[in-house]
């Protein structure tokens, strides 16, 4: 039985659930990827237009990522009005929903990237620090 793309968004929409693997393969902390799931997904919207089921396949081969994961965050960045959404004939197989950035969404994605690269930086120095 196959499901339409909202009947899959519905079905999945339990708790956010997120493993990185690292280079020992143990599973990161999931407190580090919660934050940053949220950019990444406004990231590949500010490249072009995606629909959900895109989304959630192309950052699972990334980041290890639960099914039904990236909808409720679609849904929040819908609820705060930093995407639309808009339904297009998919070729064999019902409408797909797109999803596209606002343009309080480009300027929450541009002030969110310069913040989180910021951080990181700030973190990354301070690790290195202790290492010398």
């Amino acid at each position: 039985m196959s499901l339409s793309e909202e009947e899959f968004e519905e079905s999945h929409s339990c708790e956010v659930r997120i493993n990185i693997k690292t280079e020992m393969g143990d599973a990161m902390n999931i407190q580090y990827k919660k934050g940053v799931l949220e950019l990444c997904v406004l990231s590949l919207l500010a490249k072009r237009d995606w629909y959900g089921y895109e989304i959630s396949e192309f950052l699972s081969h990334k980041i290890d990522i639960a099914d039904g994961t990236v909808y409720p965050i679609l849904r929040k960045l819908k609820s705060d009005g930093l995407v639309t959404t808009y339904l297009m004939e998919a070729s064999g197989g019902p409408p797909r929903k797109y999803y596209s950035l606002t343009a309080t969404g480009r300027e929450s994605y541009a002030s969110d990237r310069t913040d989180y690269l910021n951080f990181a930086s700030t973190v990354q120095s301070i690790l290195e620090e202790q290492e010398t």
